[in-house]
């Protein structure tokens, strides 16, 4: 072969192989699509809320709410999303609505989706306040093989570069935080949906803050959760008596008592459900297909949670 037809065959190979590998690049480089739009519950009081769905790389992890409040001495935000892009455009978008500076992050609990943003907020010069139970989490193993599988399962989003970030401030019961003006009442309500759990009152706007202690319209997540320690926290809400919930997931509510109820029957089914044999050591799986789930099989998640909350709440009752 002469020398003239190699050349011209070798620079075809090269510049398909320049072609595939730019349109490949091109064609898995993930489009940012996902906004946040900041909705207005009460005077000063504003919340995002995230998709019905399990986390991915097309969703940022962008499945759970966070929220903030506008005093005249700073902002005061309430979760931190679960990447740090999601972080930056919540900062953005607070910006827009007040020139005041994020003062301080309270953290309703050390879940993923609701931490992986907190990064951000401590670049920008926020206090962070969290259950003290949540140092257990960021030590554990859990955390951080979690870590490491969202920096595949989120990538680019969540990297190499995103850490688990440590509170400034731990609480131990109860903390009135007051920041220009305005209180904020945070509780201890763990261990409920995890051991760490915070709930956050806003008195002045009659507004409280449920982290993952109530879901709307999905399936909630039950995970390694405290069924009946929730049920309890769910009670410890109502006495509160708030206007508006802003829950962990899902739409606020404006009618609590109602809403509350979705996740407190849904938490009381699985016990019954799950408590005769749990209690007698029967199979799991003949109690699951004993259940009927028709009242949830039709809600977003239902496939990919409740089997594995009936389990989670099987063995639980086996704990008590």
């Amino acid at each position: 072969m002469n020398i003239r037809l190699i050349k011209k065959i070798t620079g075809v190979l090269i510049g398909s192989f320049i072609f595939f590998s730019s349109a490949y690049g091109q064609a898995s480089k993930p489009v940012d699509t996902i906004q946040l739009k900041p909705v207005q519950v009460a005077p000063h009081t504003y919340f995002v809320q995230g998709f019905p769905a399990m986390g991915s790389s097309a969703n940022q992890n962008f499945i759970s709410n966070a929220g903030f409040v506008v005093t005249p001495k700073g902002v005061v935000v309430v979760d931190a999303l679960g990447s740090p892009i999601l972080a930056q455009k919540l900062i953005a978008e607070i910006k827009k609505i007040t020139p005041q500076k994020v003062v301080a992050l309270i953290v309703s609990h050390y879940h993923a989706d609701h931490v992986y943003g907190l990064q951000e907020f401590k670049k920008i010069g926020a206090k962070i306040y969290a259950q003290s139970e949540g140092r257990n989490y960021l030590s554990s193993e859990t955390a951080r093989q979690r870590l490491i599988a969202s920096r595949i399962d989120f990538a680019p989003w969540v990297n190499t570069d995103t850490k688990l970030i440590a509170a400034d401030v731990w609480i131990d019961q109860k903390l009135k935080l007051s920041i220009g003006g305005m209180d904020f009442l945070i509780s201890r309500v763990g261990p409920a949906h995890a051991p760490e759990d915070l709930m956050v009152y806003v008195p002045s706007e009659k507004v409280l803050f449920a982290g993952d202690l109530v879901f709307r319209g999905r399936i909630p997540f039950v995970g390694n959760a405290d069924s009946k320690g929730w049920l309890m926290a769910l009670d410890e809400i109502e006495k509160l008596n708030p206007d508006i919930v802003i829950p962990g997931h899902g739409n606020y509510s404006i009618k609590p008592v109602e809403d509350i109820a979705f996740t407190r029957n849904y938490l009381k089914y699985l016990r019954e459900s799950m408590s005769k044999a749990a209690i007698n050591l029967d199979p799991f799986d003949e109690a699951y297909k004993q259940a009927d789930w028709s009242e949830y099989e039709g809600m977003p998640l239902f496939k990919a949670a409740n089997r594995m909350n009936a389990y989670n709440v099987y063995l639980s009752i086996q704990a008590e």
